[in-house]
């Protein structure tokens, strides 16, 4: 079934979706968004949405950073193994945080939020699946 998804298709799509995901997180940050319409409401104050942004937008990064690796668009050498092992990590990420997603309180993590996950979730692990 991975393998039927297009292995350039699952590259761009990845890197749409974190580059959305990025903008998103600043948004947060900047306040266009209320902090506690996010991460489930559970967020208490600004100092705690700082934290929880920052390290989103940190591993976002990461992630980035290998889906550009594996896509051929960063010359960076990292053992294939090692990608492997990352896609993977990254896909059982996704598919934990779909699971917190339809747990959320707010309606916009549920709706919007929770099929995007998923769809990472699938196309890391056809990442992770290409030679």
């Amino acid at each position: 079934m991975l393998k039927n998804i297009n292995f350039k298709l699952a590259v761009h799509a990845m890197i749409a979706l974190l580059s959305l995901v990025l903008v998103y997180h600043l948004t947060i940050i900047t306040g266009l968004i209320p902090y506690e319409a996010t991460w489930g409401g559970r967020l208490q104050n600004r100092e705690q949405m700082l934290r929880f942004e920052t390290v989103s937008i940190l591993v976002n990064l990461f992630i980035l950073t290998v889906i550009l690796i594996k896509g051929g668009y960063l010359k960076l050498k990292l053992p294939t193994m090692v990608l492997k092992v990352l896609l993977w990590a990254f896909a059982v990420l996704f598919a934990l945080n779909t699971v917190g997603n339809l747990a959320s309180t707010s309606v916009l993590e549920l709706i919007i939020f929770t099929p995007l996950t998923a769809a990472a979730a699938v196309f890391c692990a056809r990442l992770a699946i290409e030679p």
